[in-house]
Order: structure tokens, then sequence, then C-alpha cells
């Protein structure tokens, strides 16, 4: 069979692929919907890719003319094995999907139906999903959210998160659940599927939940619920799926930082929950995640108490240090720290343990490889904060001990 040469103007610029369904944007540039889309939408540039150019609109223009070139092409190459590209589904119009809500809300009976229409129009391509936002469908579909009650079971009210989630709403839309009166009902209807819902429906909710919280006031930040603690306790203990996990984790990094929400955090089982998934799990990401909350949590006195009530809390951390990465061990290094400046001066049993559990003999070692200076110098100030203790000790190897600063 003769190879045939595919010209390269039918080739989109981004992925260097036959264009099946050709769009032209403002700076004159052809691509394949597919391509631009996620180039604008999902990854979020604001630039040509080929010119660089900053796009002050994103409308895509289908590029007709260049649609029937080269479907023509294929028909005339089918001998040789290229296949016809079939003529794309025309994208949604902004009538089209009020006249949709309309129904929903005339006609209580057909709003499962219109939200599986709505589910189907965002599947379809990504400029979809920002016509469904331009036309109202976030805030129909989070009124729907906020009618469910706690414990109840409605398909209508799942269907609306896992809709809203894949939609990918703008930080616009989502600033609007954040600064308006009735912005707890909206935040309160996801911690309501944390606790009750399915496992792909608490999953998208724990994602929600942090890009809202993302775009939400520095105000709203500190004066965050207890209960929205809970949750995020909810999610880690569970262990639902890897990619829930990290969004928990990584909300209560981001939350930690403001106002009291450390000894929140800390008094609603954080630090238990974090101990018990570091002891599960090796994968270097999750592990850094871990740290990096506990290191925020064991700056405030409850964080502290509950990371020593444990009994594996010392080692765990310590056994991180050199096994996962450089921050990693960075985070566990501050954590033991914390440990030792603010609790072990007033219980002798917490530094026996640090030295009983290998944590001395660790820190020593970690002075001997590659570290950055910073740890180091937070290595060297615990030990010598407790040198009196440590220093001779029998549970340190010689070889190390040479080490002590």
């Amino acid at each position: 069979m003769e190879e045939i040469e595919v010209p390269s103007y039918f080739l989109c610029p981004i992925s260097m692929e036959v264009m099946r369904d050709p769009v032209t944007i403002s700076t004159g540039i052809t691509y394949d919907r597919k391509n631009i889309e996620k180039w604008l939408f999902s990854c979020k540039h604001t630039t040509c890719p080929v010119t660089n150019q900053d796009l002050k609109f994103t409308d895509l223009t289908p590029n007709h003319n260049l649609l029937r070139v080269i479907q023509s092409w294929c028909m005339l190459n089918s001998s040789n094995g290229i296949q016809r590209i079939p003529t794309p589904k025309p994208q949604v119009q902004k009538l089209h999907v009020v006249k949709i809500l309309n129904e929903a809300e005339k006609y209580p009976d057909m709003q499962f139906n219109c939200l599986r229409r709505i589910r189907s129009i965002a599947h379809a391509s990504e400029s979809n999903k920002k016509c469904l936002e331009s036309a109202g469908v976030v805030d129909f579909l989070a009124a729907i959210m906020i009618k469910k009650k706690k414990s109840e079971v409605s398909d209508a009210s799942d269907e609306a998160l896992n809709i809203l989630f894949n939609l990918n709403p703008s930080d616009t839309e989502l600033k609007k659940f954040t600064n308006s009166q009735n912005d707890h009902q909206f935040l309160d209807s996801l911690l309501n599927f944390l606790k009750s819902g399915n496992l792909q429906t608490r999953e998208n909710a724990i994602n929600l939940l942090r890009s809202t919280l993302n775009v939400a006031d520095p105000a709203r930040l500190i004066g965050i619920q207890p209960v929205y603690f809970k949750g995020m306790v909810g999610i880690l203990n569970d262990n639902i799926s890897q990619q829930a996990t990290k969004a928990a984790l990584q909300l209560l990094v981001e939350l930690c930082p403001w106002g009291r929400n450390r000894s929140k955090a800390a008094e609603n089982g954080a630090v238990f929950a974090l101990i018990e998934l570091l002891f599960d799990t090796n994968e270097r990401r999750l592990c850094e995640l871990i740290l990096t909350a506990l290191d925020h949590l064991c700056t405030c006195a409850e964080g502290r108490a509950e990371l020593l009530s444990h009994g594996g809390g010392i080692a765990i951390v310590s056994k991180k240090i050199l096994r996962v990465s450089h921050l990693a061990s960075d985070k566990a290094v501050r954590i033991l720290c914390s440990i030792s400046k603010f609790s072990a001066t007033c219980y002798n049993k917490v530094l026996q343990e640090m030295l009983q559990v290998g944590v001395v003999s660790k820190l020593c070692l970690v002075l001997q490889l590659d570290a950055s200076p910073k740890t180091k110098e937070k290595i060297k100030e615990i030990l010598r904060l407790h040198s009196r203790v440590w220093r001779g000790s029998s549970c340190i190897p010689p070889h190390l001990l040479s080490s002590y600063p």
C-alpha cells in the first residue's frame, strides 16, 4: 500500500494530527477544536500557541472550507486506508440551554431528564461548558444541591454536583458562592455530600470545596467552622480514593495558616488521621502533603499534644526522613524541631522516646549526608538543645555519635 503524505496545513499545530474539527481563533491560526479548547479552557492559557499573542477573545470560528477540503482528501485516498472524517456536531447555543433550564423550572418532574441533557452537552466539548456557564447553569445546579437535606438520598442533587464538578466553573462563578449572603448554604451542601454521598460524589465534593475556598476572601477562610475540618478528616480516614485524599490534604494545607484553623483541625482529629495515613503510604506526593500538614499543625500546642498522644507519631515521622524526598525530609525535621523545642523540654519521656525510636540517630545521619543548609541548622539546633540527655547515649551508634554537634 502506497504511503500517503498528509498536507501540512491539515495538521493541528498543537498535536500535529489531522484536524477533525478545524476552528480559527482571533489571531487567524487554525487548530483542531479539541486541542485548542484544552489549551484555552482546561489549561487556562490566554495566548495563541503559535504566535504567543494575547487573546482578548476566545471565540472559536469553525473553518468549514478547510474541513470540506480535508474530508474530500480523505475520500480520494480511502483506497489507501485513509478514513473519512465525519462532520462535527454543531456547538450548543445559549438559547437552547436557556430553554432546557426553563423546562426544568416549569416542570419539576422533568428536572432529572434536563440534568442528563446538560451533562451530555457538557461532555461534548469545552466550548459547550463555557456556553452552559454563560447561560446560568452553575446557579441552576447549585440551587438543586442546596435543596438536598442532610442524610437525604437524591439522584437529582447527586447528578447536579457531579455535573458542576465536571463543568470546572470559572473562578468568577465560584467566587459568587463565597461572597453572597447564601454562601454558607452552598458550602454546607458540599459538607453534606462529604458525609453522606457515594464515593464518586464525595470525591467530587471535596475537590469542589477546595476550588471554591481557593477563591474565597481571607475573612471567609479565617472564620471557617470546625465542622469543615471534621469533613476533611472523614475523607482522610475513609481513604475513598487517592484523588480525594490529595484534595483533602491540599485543602488542609491551604487552610492551616489562617487564624485558628490549625487548632480547629487538631481538635477534630486531623493529626491522628494524618499519622495513620502516613503509615499506609509510600507515595512521594502523598507523604510530602501529609508531612506539610503535620508541620503546620505542630506549630500549635493542640497539634503537638495530639502527635505525642499517638503511640507511633514520632517514630513514623522520623522513618520518612531520607526515604521519600528532600522536601519530605525537610518537613519531618521541622516537625521534630517543633516537638523538641516546645514539648520535649517539659516531658523527659519525650526525649527518651525520641532516643529509643531512633530519631537522634537519624538526625546525626542526616548531618553526614546531603541535606539543605537550613535543615542541617535545624538538626544542630535540636541536638544542641538536648545534648545533656542525648550525648553519649548507648542508643546512638558510635559512628553516628561522631556527628553530634
